[in-house]
């Protein structure tokens, strides 16, 4: 159905008016400057998801989600306080 559209230069150049006439020839640049930032942006996300996935098949062995061992967080003191004795 699209490829019908665009077959021939003479209808290219009727859309490409009609696009001028109803949206202006200021906007238009504007227009598809932000398709490209948007085509970019999605291009990146993709490759980021694909590289995701291929490295978590790469792992052979699963990973346990465990938390910080309980001696490392009942060790730190709280925020502020230093671990010198206070002199007076």
């Amino acid at each position: 159905m699209m490829g019908d559209l665009f077959d021939s230069p003479w209808k290219v150049l009727i859309v490409a008016v009609v696009l001028i006439v109803l949206f202006g020839s200021k906007k238009l640049p504007d227009a598809a400057r932000s398709l490209g930032r948007a085509m970019r942006i999605l291009k990146n996300e993709v490759s980021d998801l694909h590289h995701d996935e291929s490295g978590t098949e790469a792992q052979t062995t699963p990973r346990a989600t465990a938390g910080p061992p309980a001696q490392l967080t009942a060790a730190r003191a709280p925020v502020g306080a230093s671990s010198e004795p206070q002199r007076t």
